[in-house]
This record gives structure tokens, sequence and C-alpha cells, in this order.
């Protein structure tokens, strides 16, 4: 019998970038970590939690920064409806790289069919630009030209956690929700 983990399943990795949070003049004291999300923000988390629930997807495996706006914004998307079976807050998303992200999500579990990535910028929409194969749809140049809080991409995939690399990836739908 194959290795669950050999085997190409189809997979759906979301790109998720915090909502808006406070600007960092109204915080001076504090560290950029532990700025939390504006009123809009929540709003915009929770419209981005009724997008996702909209599409019926429902995540294994909740990769999440541990800064304080990206904890809150996935409490948004959770109450939103959202559900997940782990979440994982992880410090190498904190400003990390394309590299480094994809090293987050090599960790995944090779069971997890649905990865939720909740991170920031210019990480999350420089990876969802890398992985993306499609380049001349209207979504895939609109996230490559902007990528505001609470933007999202959603992924197919059909290879493992493990292997994930650029141009691995099927765009379904790139949106920013409003609340």
């Amino acid at each position: 019998m194959a290795d669950p983990s050999d085997l190409l399943i189809d997979r759906t990795l979301v790109l998720l970038r915090h909502a808006k949070a406070v600007p960092p003049e109204s915080m001076p004291q504090s560290p950029d970590f532990d700025r939390p999300l504006a009123d809009r923000g929540r709003a915009d988390a929770s419209a981005a939690g009724r997008y996702l629930v909209a599409q019926g997807i429902e995540a294994d495996l909740v990769l999440c920064s541990p800064s304080k706006r990206t904890r809150e914004t996935w409490k948004q998307v959770a109450d939103a409806g959202v559900t997940a079976t782990d979440v994982w807050y992880d410090k190498r998303i904190y400003d990390a790289s394309t590299e480094e992200l994809l090293d987050v999500i090599h960790d995944a579990p090779p069971e997890a069919r649905t990865v939720i990535v909740v991170g920031h910028a210019p990480g999350i929409p420089w990876l969802a630009d890398e992985l993306a194969l499609d380049g001349t749809s209207p979504e895939r140049v609109e996230l490559t030209q902007k990528y505001p809080t609470s933007g999202l991409t959603v992924l197919h995939l059909t290879c493992r956690w493990l292997d994930l690399s650029a141009d691995d990836a099927d765009l379904v739908s790139y949106v920013v929700p409003r609340g």
C-alpha cells in the first residue's frame, strides 16, 4: 500500500495578508509586532472569513504569524465561521521572505488537504505571485500590482506540501474582502 504522503491529492492553499492594523504612529512606544487591528481591520477580516465560508473552505491547518494583528485576523476569520482542525503560530512567518514562507508550508503534515497561511507583506504577496501558474488572468495581474490588507489568494495544487515550489499552483481566486 502506498504511503499517503506520496499520493498526489488535491490540496488548497489560502494566503491571507493580515487585516488593517492601527498605524505605527498611534503606538510609538510599542513594537510593530504588538500592533492590533483597527476597527476597519476587524470588519475586513470578518468579510474574509465570510468569503472563505461561502467558498466552502475549511482548514486542516492554519499557519499564522504570532504578531497581534495576524492572531486577531485569524480570530475574526474563525469567528465568521471558518473552521480549522489545528492552528500553529509560527514566528518564522513574521517578516518572512518567500523562501521562509515555503519552509513553513513544507512542514505541514502530508495528510492536510487545506492550509491557510496568515501573514504579512511583502512575503504573502510575493509568495502568491511566485506560486500561481496563470500569469495572464485579470486576477493574477491584479495580485501582482496590489495586495492590500485582507487580500487573499486561493490556490489549488496537486503536489505534496514538502515539494511545493514556484509555479506549482493554479490560481482559483484573488479577492480583497471588505467589511
